[in-house]
């Protein structure tokens, strides 16, 4: 499954880059995440908490940097599971940075989603329609983190 969409953050691009890259800054724009790890330096552990109709669960995920351009992309490979193994995740991820018009930064993002398990047996388009919402989540927290100057 492809997750693709487009925001615009009112800040330039050097500055977007320095939080995009912050892993805590990172974990605290995405949905349902209760932690970040830093264990080497192109790799983290996050914990993930994911609702799916009347699922809820927890996925423990590996996040490894496969290539970075600043300030311009980031390439990522997520791979994990459920804690009790019932569902397996694994997703290649594009960040694209570039400057928009209004003078802020426009932020692409990609990833091509595999869920097999349990949670694999929901329909494609609920799948997509729950990605969207935690993407439109995503997106907005990061841009208000980002315009205030919050940090960790």
């Amino acid at each position: 499954m492809k997750i693709e969409g487009v925001f615009t953050v009112a800040v330039p691009r050097a500055n977007v880059w320095r939080y995009i890259t912050d892993p805590e800054v990172m974990g605290l724009c995405i949905p349902g995440c209760d932690s970040i790890e830093v264990t080497g330096p192109n790799t983290y552990l996050a914990s993930v908490r994911i609702k799916l109709g009347p699922i809820k669960t927890k996925f423990n995920l590996e996040v490894e940097v496969i290539e970075e351009v600043e300030p311009d992309f980031v390439i990522s490979r997520t791979r994990g599971e459920e804690g009790s193994r019932a569902s397996m995740v694994s997703a290649d991820n594009v960040l694209r940075l570039s400057d928009a018009d209004s003078g802020g930064t426009e932020i692409y993002y990609s990833s091509e989603v595999a869920i097999v398990g349990r949670l694999g047996k929901y329909g494609h388009g609920v799948m997509k329609k729950i990605a969207k919402k935690l993407c439109d989540k995503f997106a907005e927290d990061f841009r208000k983190r980002v315009e205030n100057g919050e940090t960790v």
